[in-house]
Order: structure tokens, then C-alpha cells, then sequence
């Protein structure tokens, strides 16, 4: 992937200078495993599900960010090896230092690569996992025919993606942001649509054009109110402040001003407890083969 966005949340990153370290996007990635546990667990599980019988030796996470996905693969497929691919060198690093800990060292290997430049050498698959990074690229359908190539007969690939981004913040009467977060989305949307066309869309067609036979598509909901993890505020400061070192200058004044209020350490406007969130989403994943 060449350009600088943020896996989970998705917010272009303007501020981040090219190839540096970028310690918003990598903690952000950290905290969308965290929080949203519940979700990769239940994504990976039905992946393995899937897969069960198989005996998918040879596993990818394409973009993989700080390795949520990765790490959980390897956790479900014991006897597999898997290879995280991601461009940010940043999470990778991050991805390394949680394997070691867990120890994954040995069966996780990490490569640093820019899939819009080619596909890497990375040898024959038997499953790929895709999770809200395909949307990411040049030309998405390219890199599904590439991973297609690499895959053996039968071998199968997970994307996972979502319609729109996480919403954060109640929007019930007597919530206090009335309509904020809508413009927000579509402010980030205006953006997203020239930086990034195939956000949301649909992948069971572009598999099934690159080759792939697509085989199920599930959705799982995300709705936590108040959300019990105890990272839940850092998570949504996190996605907020991001927001706001991109897109300030093209929200409205008041809508500026709520943005701020938000991100200040107290005051009546303050993120500062579980109870000021209402994190909902839907993400997709679609599962398809490779024909024997």
C-alpha cells in the first residue's frame, strides 16, 4: 500500500511525512484490536471454520498492520506458518515485538513491501486474510488476481471491509452532538471517494472478477454502549485526534469547536468516561476460493 492511512479508522494521514514512523496510525491499529476483540475473534473464527479440514499450511495477512489478524491466525492455525505483509515499517516492528512475546516469533515472518509496485516473493498460499486493506490500493483488483496466482487449488481468501466508519458517540436526544459525527462522515467521505474509490464497496464481485469463486459473505455488527473495554475512551480519543490533525480546516466553525471540546482534557464537551460513547458499526468479510 503506498498511501498513509489508518487501517482501522481510516483517516488519511496528511500530517505524517512520508516513510516516517507513524505512532497515531500504529496505535490506533493497536487499539482497534483491543476494543473491538470481540469482532476479530468472531471474523477469525468463522475464516477457520471455513477452513477447517483444509489443512492450510501457508497463511498471509495482506496488510497487516500491527497484526491483529496475523497473530490471531497463528494462534488458530498452529501448525501454520503465516506471513504478515504491510508497507508501514512502524507497525511491523510492532507486529514483531508481539510475536516474540507470544511466542509466534518462529512461525510469523514479517515483510515490508508496497503491493502497488508488484506482488512480493512470497510463495505459495493456502489462505489469505484481507482485513480493510484491498481499498488501499492503486489498482485492488490487480493485487487480487496476483494473490489468486500465488494461491493453491482450493486455497481460500477472507476481506474483510465496512460500509462506513465507526460511529463513537451517542446520538440519542440529550447526547450533546446532535448530527456531529454525520458530518463528519461526510466530510471524511468527500475525501475518501477521490483518495481511496473502492472504500465500502462491495468485494464479492471484484473476487469474482480477479478469478476467485466467492463462496459466503457474513456481516457482524459492532455495538457497544457503553463499550467495558477499559481502553474504549483512549480508542475514540485516538480516531478523534487523527481525525483532527487531517480535516479541521474543512469542518464548519461549530463543528470545530465541538472537535476541540471533545479532544480537551475536561470541560462539559470532554471524552472522559465509557459512558460519553456508543461505538456501532458493521464490518463485512467475504470468504472465496480459488477453483481447483
Amino acid at each position: 500500500m503506498t498511501s498513509k492511512h489508518t487501517h482501522g479508522a481510516h483517516v488519511h494521514d496528511r500530517a505524517a511525512s512520508p516513510g516516517s514512523p507513524d505512532d497515531t496510525m500504529t496505535g490506533l491499529l493497536e487499539l482497534d484490536g483491543e476494543v473491538l476483540h470481540d469482532y476479530w475473534s468472531a471474523a477469525l473464527d468463522w475464516v477457520k471454520r471455513a477452513a477447517d479440514g483444509a489443512g492450510p499450511s501457508r497463511l498471509l495477512d495482506l496488510g497487516a498492520g500491527t497484526g491483529t489478524g496475523a497473530l490471531g491466525l497463528a494462534e488458530r492455525f498452529p501448525q501454520a506458518e503465516v506471513i504478515a505483509v504491510d508497507i508501514e515499517p512502524g507497525s511491523l516492528a510492532r507486529l514483531r515485538d508481539k510475536a516474540r512475546a507470544g511466542g509466534l516469533e518462529g512461525r510469523v515472518r514479517v515483510v515490508e513491501a508496497d503491493l502497488d509496485a508488484g506482488w512480493p516473493d512470497l510463495g505459495p498460499l493456502d489462505l489469505t486474510w484481507a482485513s480493510m486493506s484491498p481499498h488501499h490500493m492503486a489498482d485492488p483488483g490487480r493485487v487480487l488476481r496476483d494473490a489468486l496466482a500465488a494461491t493453491r487449488a482450493g486455497g481460500l481468501i477472507a476481506v474483510a471491509e465496512f460500509p462506513e466508519p465507526l460511529r463513537f458517540l451517542p446520538s440519542g436526544p440529550g447526547s450533546g452532538w446532535p448530527g456531529f459525527e454525520d458530518r463528519l462522515n461526510e466530510t471524511l467521505g468527500r475525501a475518501h471517494a477521490e483518495a481511496m474509490p473502492t472504500l465500502g464497496s462491495a468485494w464479492a464481485p471484484r473476487l469474482a472478477d480477479a478469478g476467485w469463486d466467492v463462496l459466503d459473505e457474513r456481516r457482524f455488527p459492532i455495538d457497544l454502549d457503553p463499550p467495558a473495554h477499559p481502553r474504549a475512551v483512549e480508542y475514540a480519543r485516538a480516531w478523534f485526534t487523527r481525525l483532527a490533525e487531517g480535516f479541521t480546516g474543512e469542518l464548519e466553525p461549530d463543528d470545530q469547536v465541538t472537535l476541540a471540546a471533545l479532544l480537551a482534557e475536561d470541560g462539559p464537551g470532554a471524552l472522559s468516561g465509557p459512558a460519553d460513547l456508543h461505538i456501532r458499526g458493521i464490518r463485512t468479510v467475504t470468504l472465496a476460493r480459488r477453483p481447483r
